[in-house]
């Protein structure tokens, strides 16, 4: 039994090392189906979802970014870690709440700062790279686009 936790901290820990951010919630009420389908959705995010004992994750967490999660850490806990953008997990877990109302979630870590559930839309509204790279397309062509459009009407102007 102690060899079977030791193994999971440490292989929860070496998630915990690369990940961006974390993402805690209460999944109490949430039947296996529904929790079934957030594992599925959660690998096509590069979300990796984990429900621990609170001591084991209280260790895993523990000198950690994720330490100031600590004190939100009681009841049923789910924890989702992000890897490629740190509101990934953030979205995942907003979207499934608004799906099954049981899920509740209690609080975020980014950059070593708490970020508490009333606030998670900061998290999940950061850009994706792919979005910031669409939206700095846009505004170059909308830059590109008024410049000529200046130049045609001074040299409509000159004529």
């Amino acid at each position: 039994n102690i060899k079977k936790k030791k193994t999971i901290v440490a292989k929860i820990s070496k998630i915990n090392k690369r990940a961006l951010s974390a993402v805690i919630a209460n999944f109490s009420g949430v039947n296996n189906n529904n929790l079934n389908k957030l594992r599925k959705e959660s690998k096509n995010k590069n979300v990796i979802i984990n429900i621990v004992r609170n001591k084991l994750l209280k260790l895993i967490i523990k000198n950690s970014n994720f330490d100031c999660l600590d004190p939100l850490i009681h009841g049923p806990i789910l924890i989702a870690y992000s890897f490629k953008h740190p509101g990934s997990a953030a979205r995942l877990l907003k979207k499934f709440s608004k799906l099954d109302n049981n899920l509740i979630i209690k609080g975020a870590s980014f950059n070593n700062k708490i970020i508490n559930s009333e606030n998670i839309d900061f998290l999940a509204k950061l850009p994706t790279y792919k979005e910031a790279i669409i939206r700095f397309l846009l505004i170059i062509k909308d830059i590109s686009l008024g410049k000529f459009y200046r130049i045609l009407i001074a040299i409509k102007n000159v004529k």
